[in-house]
């Protein structure tokens, strides 16, 4: 590049990086491409770039960073197979509703068409995943468009994208102080008034028998305990969605775990006899929907609250509120009478179904605990007796990794917290969204509780990790590979003898040993919470550590049932 276009592609970047430190952006993850402008520009501007080495590993910790912080986040690539690099990050971003911004490269405007190096049709790849996708065509639209896209991506709660051609790098387009002086962000008044008449209303007070479901659209909106004071007001059981954990406390009588896949067989009996569901913010997507009763949302009503109108799930019959879910329940705290409220007896037995869940896993805890074996649910025990209260656990999804949904093995209570992959379940983005997630929260505790299979997903980071996650804990669970996928296949009635997806020669194997990251492996049951405290306490002085736990393939959350491929065929949910 001519000394000439050096100084407007500085310019460029510079104008951009002022725009994303006025909105408040401090820190950005990603691999940019030839073009080191980018990074001089974020440096001058006090923004900390996160220099990853996979671009998929860079959108999957902004995504952390979003859904931990509530924030914007903000990754910057190259273009071509940088972009596609980034597409499996994207759909994570949007299923899990989280703001992200995805700056890239482009091919400049004279050369597309031409067979040009790595030309590309970025916006055609990337328009079905965001909420916005635009390209910079002129210096003087950068601007507005880069904040046009915050707007998007910080108010509509999804990613979005911002393509800078080389063009535009080259033409300059250093703006004036004043136009991006100003954060871009927009007022929003979080009172809101429900008509004193409202279907969500009227459903509620006749309502005796009611669930309150917690989802993802509630992360950040609960600060004020609204949702445990209107369960509470109308004697309602409290559940929540994978995605919603974190958003109330876990602690309360009235919450009776997870709705759908993971819900305690304790609580089956509170679907099949509720008469009213209130949704907070949650798609009800597949996963907290599973086995519910089939009257739920045909004779049983379910009230849903949601931002954005393609968010509610219309095949469930019930009132339906556009607004936030937050400051809705509030309006409906000040409508509620006296007497609006549930069955007396409902609410015994909602207390009743809660102590219920809390004996009988104690109980089970007492049984492993006489066996010669490590179960994966002694690790999570482990973990929570020897970290602080306010814990933040990052996790993966897959077969032995899921026992970390299960309530109260591991429980949301005294300010613990859970950042979880979306109904996509993106394989690897646990263990990558954990940096981002430490990077927004660094003074909390950050657990990864993830498979091996994952976790090798993810390893192309882990320079990236130890460079700037000091105080991470990776907790790997080591059954030699991709143990959901091993059960499909072993269940099979025509083996496939040829094929494997686990080797049980990896089960021993450890972290690649790089300066700077302590490992610590678990030897057996006996050794597991010295092994443990050890592990916490070179985390806790500021290090990055792999704590290994070798398992056994057969110790699943759905171990007992038929794998029935997405989904175990339960013989009843909550099932061991």
């Amino acid at each position: 590049m001519s000394g000439s276009a050096d100084t407007s592609a500085a310019a460029a970047w510079a104008t951009a990086a002022a725009v994303l430190s006025a909105s408040g952006v401090h820190t950005v993850f990603g691999l940019p491409g030839d073009d080191m402008n980018a990074l001089a520009a974020l440096h001058e501007a006090g923004i900390r770039f996160v220099l990853c080495r996979d671009q998929r590993n860079a959108v999957f910790m902004a995504t952390g960073w979003a859904m931990q912080s509530g924030e914007v986040a903000v990754a910057v690539v190259g273009k071509g197979p940088a972009v596609t690099n980034t597409v499996t990050g994207l759909l994570e971003a949007s299923a899990s509703a989280a703001p992200v911004v995805l700056l890239s490269g482009g091919t400049p405007a004279q050369h597309r068409g031409s067979g040009a190096f790595q030309e590309l049709d970025q916006l055609a790849v990337v328009a079905p995943l965001v909420k916005y996708a635009a390209r910079v065509e002129h210096p003087d639209r950068l601007v507005p468009t880069l904040q046009r896209a915050l707007l998007i991506a910080r108010h509509e709660h999804g990613p979005v994208y911002v393509e800078l051609p080389e063009q535009l790098l080259a033409e300059g387009g250093k703006a004036t102080q004043g136009a991006v002086a100003a954060p871009t962000v927009a007022e929003t008044p979080y009172e809101i008034t429900v008509p004193a008449d409202s279907a969500a209303l009227r459903t509620l007070r006749a309502a005796r028998r009611p669930i309150v479901l917690v989802g993802g659209g509630m992360r950040h909106r609960n600060g004020g305990g609204s949702v445990e004071r209107f369960a509470e007001r109308i004697g309602a059981a409290v559940a929540c969605t994978a995605s919603g954990r974190g958003a109330v406390d876990e602690s309360s009588p009235l919450f009776c775990g997870l709705s759908g896949l993971y819900t305690p067989k304790e609580a089956v009996r509170l679907w099949a006899d509720t008469d009213c569901v209130v949704a907070l913010g949650s798609r009800l997507e597949e996963t907290a929907t599973f086995q519910w009763p089939e009257g739920i949302g045909r004779d049983v009503p379910v009230v849903q609250v949601n931002l954005a109108a393609a968010d509610f799930a219309t095949d469930r019959q019930g009132p339906k509120v556009l607004a936030d879910a937050g400051a809705t329940v509030d309006s409906w705290l000040a409508h509620l009478r006296q007497e609006d409220t549930a069955d007396p007896a409902w609410a015994a037995t909602v207390r009743e179904v809660n102590a219920g869940i809390h004996t009988a896993n104690q109980e089970w805890l007492k049984e492993l605990a006489h066996s010669p074996d490590l179960h994966i649910a002694e690790v999570l025990r482990a973990l929570d007796a020897e970290l602080p209260a306010d814990r933040v656990l990052v996790q993966e999804n897959g077969l032995q990794d899921m026992w970390s949904y299960r309530f109260p093995l591991y429980s949301c209570a005294s300010g613990a917290g859970s950042i979880v992959p979306s109904e996509q379940t993106s394989l690897g983005f646990g263990a990558a969204a954990a940096l981002g997630v430490k990077l927004a929260a660094p003074q909390r505790p950050v657990v990864a509780f993830v498979g091996d299979g994952a976790f090798a997903m993810a390893a192309a980071d882990l320079p990236t990790a130890v460079r700037y996650g000091g105080g991470l804990l990776y907790v790997v669970l080591r059954n030699g590979g991709y143990g959901w996928l091993q059960v499909q296949l072993d269940q099979r009635e025509s083996p496939l003898p040829d094929h494997a997806f686990v080797d049980p020669e990896a089960v021993g194997v450890q972290a690649p040993q790089l300066v700077g990251l302590h490992q610590v492996t678990v030897a057996d049951k006996a050794s597991l919470a010295a092994d443990v405290a050890r592990a916490w306490e070179k985390c806790a002085a500021g290090n990055v550590v792999v704590l290994n736990v070798p398992v056994r393939l057969s110790d699943a959350l759905f171990g007992a049932d038929v794998a029935g491929g997405d989904f175990p065929v339960l013989g009843e949910p909550g099932g061991e």
